[in-house]
């Protein structure tokens, strides 16, 4: 992939490697943050490692490099949808907070809708926060739908466990 150009620098964007795996777990800290939500990253780096680089890769990341060190990722996975077939989901889209604001995360966004296009999925989807006003307005003026008809829905491994005690008690 060639190198992207921003308004302040010169950035790479480039699939990611297991050698990426540092920033990567190092961004999803800094995303968790952000969110208000320090202590809900359970994930390790060399869970990143093996979920991702592995012989069965459970996702792809795209990163941007300035002067050669990741400063944004945007990671995703296939999903299939029953109505539509073959889609994407991006589980985030994040830039180091000292990048933000300088175009890197538009350069991220547009590298994972081209790969979508090029792969021919029929959907791209992913979750926003509410209170994230700048995200929301940019997913706009970019042609995506929010969709205040549905709601996402999560049970974690430990409600998960409880459900099945209360099914096979």
């Amino acid at each position: 992939m060639p190198p992207y150009f921003c308004r302040v620098m010169n950035v790479n964007i480039r699939r990611a490697v297991k050698s990426d795996a540092a920033s990567i777990f190092f961004l999803i800290r800094e995303l968790a943050i952000f969110e208000n939500e320090p202590q809900a990253v359970i994930v390790t780096q060399a869970q990143i490692e093996k979920d991702g680089f592995g012989a069965r890769p459970l996702f792809e990341c795209f990163v941007a490099e300035v002067a050669d060190q990741v400063v944004g990722m945007a990671l995703y996975y296939p999903r299939y949808s029953t109505w539509k077939g073959p889609t994407f989901h991006l589980e985030d889209l994040i830039v180091t907070e000292p990048m933000k604001g300088k175009g890197i995360g538009t350069l991220l966004y547009q590298a994972f809708l081209k790969h979508a296009h090029q792969e021919g999925v029929e959907r791209v989807e992913w979750a926003v926060l509410d209170w994230n006003l700048p995200a929301i307005e940019f997913y706009q003026k970019s042609g995506a739908s929010l969709l205040d008809d549905w709601r996402n829905v999560q049970m974690d491994k430990k409600s998960i466990a409880n459900y099945i005690l209360k099914i096979n008690s």
